[in-house]
């Protein structure tokens, strides 16, 4: 578990058995986001099975949650469930591992994946930590084709205005969506200077695969006042392996035999590297 570079390939591979065994699952996206949400879960936030009652934990939404399959490795490396539970039963009948996040599972705060409502709900959270003097911290994850969603714009007016500086929001910026490139959908331009026009404190993380960087954005992050903070993680879709990098048709989908085969390796020799320092 020290070595978090290391362990997100190893969910990686978690999750590629996810989704061969339960034949479905938003590969793209949860290869792209799980630097993110490794180093929330394994250095940021103050979470686990032994204080998931206390009011005074950290709390996270996984707005993309067509992403369940890292948020589910992640969980389980977290000791909320056991892995080998959910790669049997992930997206089978009558299985609480359902493909998109369930709150009836213990660690996850709400039913996600419907895009747009994570951050207002987040809002809703953070607010509701100031008027109870609570000192915890909220984040939440978005993809960045997500921001075509109104409620997302709300959820960020509200924020600045009520200074919510216990909430930190991600967008997991890799720049594809189901339907072809982010921009030809609908593009965002500068989301640095959208979201500061918004009132928030923006860090621009260059690299949103690196943990190095992610850590020091969201240190930084802890340490403004007066306004919420959001990192622009700009992230590769498909991490991990050639076969599926920056690739619109890996937004859903099942490998091959073949596929599986490099993609098995990649994330092994990956893994090995991040061994190795």
């Amino acid at each position: 578990m020290e070595n978090l570079k290391a362990l997100a390939y190893e969910l990686r591979e978690n999750v590629i058995d996810m989704i061969v065994e339960g034949k479905a699952g938003h590969i793209g996206g949860d290869m792209s986001v799980m630097e993110i949400l490794t180093e929330i879960y394994f250095d940021q936030m103050n979470i686990s099975p032994l204080n998931a009652d206390d009011p005074d934990r950290d709390k996270f939404i996984m707005s993309k949650g067509h992403s369940v399959e890292a948020y589910y490795a992640v969980l389980a490396a977290k000791g909320f469930f056991d892995i080998k539970d959910v790669i049997a039963k992930f997206s089978k009948f009558g299985s609480k591992f359902i493909g998109h996040p369930n709150n009836k599972l213990p660690g996850i705060e709400m039913n996600s994946g419907s895009l747009g409502h994570g951050l207002p709900v987040s809002v809703g959270m953070a607010l509701a930590g100031k008027m109870d003097d609570r000192d915890y911290r909220v984040y939440t994850v978005m993809g960045d084709g997500e921001l075509a969603e109104g409620s997302v714009w709300e959820g960020a007016m509200a924020a600045s205005h009520y200074k919510l500086d216990n909430l930190c929001a991600v967008v997991d910026r890799n720049r594809l969506q189901i339907s072809g490139r982010t921009e030809d959908v609908m593009a965002h331009d500068d989301l640095h200077e959208r979201f500061k026009a918004f009132g928030w404190n923006v860090i621009d993380v260059e690299d949103g695969n690196d943990i190095d960087q992610l850590k020091e954005a969201f240190n930084t992050a802890k340490t403004v006042k007066g306004r919420p903070s959001v990192l622009i993680a700009n992230t590769v879709k498909g991490k991990g392996s050639s076969v599926m990098e920056d690739k619109a048709n890996w937004h859903h989908k099942v490998p091959s035999g073949e596929e599986l085969a490099q993609i098995r390796k990649d994330l092994a020799d990956r893994k090995e590297a991040a061994l190795r320092g």
